[in-house]
């Protein structure tokens, strides 16, 4: 399976984005994948590797270029936040917009672009779900969409009924930052109102970073579960 760094441009400067492609052949389809709050780590570039296992091409983002890039420790909170700076949801977006561009260019489509995201992340799937016309988006524990959690990233649960990509959003039922009442709060907005088709999942005794094996959180029953639903729904909507 090849691997490579690849150096995108953006109108902030040049993002160091990790890409790894199925091997046997060029992709027919992508996943953009976007970090946790602790940046574009290994744990990060290995779920890019298992998307690209499961046919898809992967492209992982240092959404933290502003910063000088790089990561944090999943036991250092107070490293992260400077990795913030001089980042918005106009920022994302224009990073999103590089890694789109630059699939274009292998001929992908946006029809056959997916994204996923976790943690951090996984609120910037629905902030570009919300705002492009993609074929797919995944979230996984995504915080900040119900409720804000910095200043420049106001809550996103408003622009459920402009949601122009199909969204997957997946919590867990122990996630002490996104309550239980949060999540079916976003999943009644989006029954009142999303103009197209989305799905909220619940884990019973997950808890927040539940995907991550680098984590204490780790549970490997909802991790599984989880990332088959994923290869589901953008199997079925990414052709």
């Amino acid at each position: 399976m090849p691997q490579r760094d690849v150096t995108l441009t953006t109108p902030d400067g040049p993002m160091r984005t990790y890409e790894a492609t199925p091997s046997g052949g060029a992709a027919t389809t992508a996943v953009i994948v976007i970090p946790e709050a602790f940046g574009l780590n290994d744990h990060i570039e290995s779920v890019t590797e298992r998307i690209a296992e499961a046919g898809h091409a992967g492209i992982g983002l240092d959404i933290f270029h502003r910063s000088g890039g790089g990561t944090a420790p999943y036991d250092d909170f107070t490293k992260v936040l400077p990795l913030f700076e001089d980042l918005s949801d106009d920022g994302l977006l224009a990073d999103i917009d590089a890694a789109r561009a630059h699939l274009h260019d292998a001929g992908i489509d946006d029809a056959h672009i997916g994204i996923v995201g976790f943690c951090f992340g996984g609120r910037v799937t629905f902030l570009a779900s919300s705002r492009r016309a993609l074929g797919a988006g995944v979230g996984f524990y995504g915080g900040g969409i119900v409720n804000a959690r910095f200043p420049q990233f106001p809550a996103l649960i408003d622009e459920s009924s402009t949601l122009q990509t199909p969204w997957l959003g997946m919590f867990g039922d122990e996630d002490q930052s996104i309550p239980v009442e949060d999540v079916e709060r976003l999943r009644a907005t989006l029954d009142d109102g999303a103009p197209i088709e989305y799905d909220v999942v619940r884990f019973a005794g997950a808890e927040h970073g539940f995907n991550c094996d680098q984590r204490p959180s780790y549970h490997p029953e909802a991790a599984g579960s989880a990332w088959q639903r994923m290869l589901d729904w953008f199997g079925s909507h990414l052709g």
